[in-house]
């Protein structure tokens, strides 16, 4: 549903309808409606209204301090901030191959950070939602609910989150904004006794991965016709790749599908990414809106995050969280699942490959090593990109002799997700709320939609550029005594 003529021409004859906030999803965001008289949908359309600014931030600062720095973006996925600069300034001192135990204690870090991640958003989030129903009483669909109605549920996915900070503590010195990531490795190498600690408790970690894959897949299946078809959209897709092409979360080089399934680009190297991804931007969001340059802006949106990821891979190394991808995989029949609530799934299978993957590296020896950090040639650019839980996250910068940074550009996994998400938004409203009576649950609908991405909407808005901005001035009581408005051309107005 694109946005009509009768809203351009004649906004005064609709009404608007605002969900602000969006709840349940990390940062700020609303949605706004417009509708006739009949309740007929004319525009859609989901607002980013809080600004970061960190790509200006970051500018001035030396180049060492900015894996600490840009984890500020964001409480909830710091460590994939951490571990992106990190890797963009493994670059910037010229280094391509850090040691085998820095690299095994960063990638320990990251499936903490993913396996944490995920038990969030799906048990306390999202599970409300899916156990509950969109029409449940406000009240009871929250994770109070769950830990009263479902309290083994409950109790797994908090055990699950606190298990993944464990592990971020370990490798990174602490559970939020940890210090390890230094540029050419990690300062912190760990302890038999961290590994054994860890160690105690991986099996039954397993376990609830695996019995979480089977509640995410019963939750979709269940009710496949809702499923299947709630917030369907048909998009590109972009992940990280291995070389082989399995599934892997800290590195790889870029792949992009169409919705056929057929390649746009394949095990791209990251570092090109400015030739293969560009942004646009619209006066009504602070967020960007990247599309694939090759496919140009009308057709070239993508998805990413955990759909895109299983969809991507050719298959995953750890057995289990194979078994279930291939389930996954034939449950589509092949072709690339685009139904936006299988996001879900393919979170829960992520969940289980991170949990036997850190059993994996516990037993790696390597883990142990003390041999931390490599030294190379200072270089100009360094660029990182890591998959955080919620997509692929680029970082990108540029310095001067003294090791300043002149240049930051950040795309994160969320504004990848822009544009669809304002699709799946626009396919819910244009499904639900046609000539209908709105309702909570309505309205709820659309919250669903956008938490199926789990979006993380602080980190998204970092960028000063064209983007529009109003600035208020007010006084003491609330009233507004002057408005400016800066135009995406850069041309201020005052706003009567």
């Amino acid at each position: 549903m694109t946005d009509s003529l009768e809203t351009a021409q004649n906004p005064e004859r609709l009404r608007r309808v605002a969900i602000d906030p969006v709840t349940r999803v990390e940062g700020h965001g609303k949605v706004t409606l417009l509708m006739d008289e009949e309740n007929r949908v004319h525009q859609a359309r989901l607002h980013i209204v809080e600004f970061r600014g960190f790509e200006k931030f970051i500018q001035g600062r030396p180049y060492w301090e900015l894996p600490v720095v840009v984890q500020r973006l964001c409480g909830i996925c710091p460590v994939s901030h951490h571990l992106a600069a990190a890797k963009a300034t493994d670059q910037l001192v010229g280094v391509d191959q850090l040691t085998p135990a820095a690299e095994k204690i960063r990638r320990l870090m990251h499936l903490g950070q993913m396996l944490q991640s995920h038990a969030l958003h799906f048990f306390h989030l999202s599970s409300p939602d899916l156990l509950f129903g969109y029409d449940d009483e406000v009240s009871h669909r929250n994770i109070v609910g769950v830990l009263a109605d479902h309290p083994d549920i409950a109790r797994q996915g908090v055990l699950l989150r606190k298990y993944g900070q464990e592990v971020i503590r370990v490798t990174a010195g602490k559970r939020v904004h940890g210090t390890s990531a230094i540029p050419g490795g990690v300062n912190k190498h760990i302890s038999r006794e961290e590994r054994d600690y860890l160690l105690g408790e991986i099996d039954r970690i397993i376990d609830w991965g695996a019995a979480a894959v089977g509640l995410a897949k019963r939750l979709f299946v269940e009710d496949i016709d809702h499923s299947r078809d709630f917030a369907l959209i048909d998009t590109n897709m972009l992940s990280l790749i291995r070389d082989d092409g399995a599934l892997d979360l800290y590195h790889g080089g870029l792949r992009a599908r169409k919705p056929d399934g057929s390649m746009v680009f394949d095990h791209v190297d990251y570092r090109d990414y400015e030739q293969y991804i560009h942004e646009q931007v619209k006066p009504w969001s602070y967020m960007k809106f990247p599309y694939i340059t090759a496919l140009g802006k009308e057709q070239g949106a993508y998805r990413v995050g955990p759909l895109a990821r299983i969809n991507n891979c050719g298959f995953i190394e750890t057995p289990l969280a194979e078994a279930v991808r291939a389930d996954f995989r034939a449950f589509s029949e092949g072709v690339l699942m685009q139904s936006t609530l299988a996001y879900h799934w393919a979170r829960m299978i992520e969940l289980l490959y991170c949990a036997e993957g850190i059993k994996v590296l516990l037993h790696d020896p390597d883990l142990l090593a003390s041999d931390l950090v490599v030294k190379g040639e200072m270089q100009s650019r360094g660029i990182g990109v890591i998959e955080a839980p919620r997509g692929t996250l680029f970082h990108h910068y540029e310095i001067d002799d003294n090791g300043i940074v002149t240049r930051a550009n950040l795309i994160v996994s969320t504004t990848n997700n822009n544009t669809a998400m304002n699709e799946s938004i626009r396919r819910v409203a244009n499904d639900l709320f046609d000539g209908r009576e709105l309702t909570e649950a309505m309205l709820n609908s659309i919250e669903v939609a956008i938490r199926a991405y789990d979006p993380c909407l602080s980190c998204a808005t970092h960028a000063l550029g064209k983007m529009p901005l109003e600035v208020q001035l007010v006084s003491p009581d609330g009233a507004v005594l002057d408005r400016l408005y800066r135009h995406m051309d850069g041309a201020i107005c005052q706003v009567d």
